[in-house]
């Protein structure tokens, strides 16, 4: 087991999970609750990470985070180094992949809660923060965990995308998916084996719990 790949996907894992929470809640609410035109659009653009090919997204993240686009320049000119090839790089291309594992799950949480719900809770002199805090996040955590736990297993499995953005640099981007790479490639299929069924077993968790919390998201009536 190669422990600091493994300890770089986890804390890969958790920083995308706590970027995502506060992202996918107001994002999910505000594609439940609001209708507008051009909204088909943006669906489209959030469930694009799901049918684009990993190196294809990799492509285009490294490109818009390389040292000659306007991003990667500023990032350059603030921090004196480049935003490719490194942790924060790979933390950018991380939560844009998981946009739509997150907030699609979330947004199907707050969907479920009926209009006149929040209506009355308007009525009872409420403001939109106090009905989103008191009353649709305690309806709506089965959606927001299982959002949550879909992110941070697909964190740990991402291959594509972190090779093409971060590469595999040991101890900044070199990923356990990586380790795994490099085993193979090395013929190590012993190494391998163990960081693979590692990476299923938590895999098979997450999805279990994922399941177990999206059968509680039911639509009320």
């Amino acid at each position: 087991m190669d422990w600091p790949a493994f300890a770089l996907s986890l804390r890969l894992a958790a920083a995308t999970v706590l970027v995502l929470l506060p992202l996918g809640v107001l994002v999910g609410r505000w594609m439940a609750v609001r209708r507008f035109r051009g909204r088909a659009v943006i669906e489209a653009l959030l469930a694009l990470p799901l049918v684009l090919p990993p190196t294809v997204l990799g492509y285009f993240l490294l490109v818009g985070f390389g040292n000659a686009s306007p991003l990667g320049q500023a990032w350059m000119a603030a921090l004196g180094h480049s935003l490719v090839f490194s942790f924060e790089g790979l933390l950018f291309a991380s939560v844009l992949v998981n946009l739509p594992f997150a907030i699609q799950p979330m947004q199907r949480s707050f969907e479920a809660i009926p209009g006149d719900l929040r209506e009355a809770a308007a009525a009872s002199g409420l403001s939109p923060w106090q009905v989103l805090w008191r009353i649709e996040l305690p309806l709506a955590w089965p959606g927001i965990l299982t959002g949550l736990v879909l992110s941070f297993a697909h964190t740990l499995g991402e291959f594509g995308v972190v090779l093409m953005v971060g590469g595999s640099i040991p101890g900044e981007t070199r990923t356990i998916s990586i380790a795994i790479y490099d085993r193979v490639q090395a013929f190590d299929f012993a190494a391998a084996e163990i960081m693979s069924l590692t990476l299923l077993a938590m895999s098979l968790l997450a999805l279990g719990l994922a399941h177990a919390l999206s059968g509680r998201v039911a639509p009320r009536v």
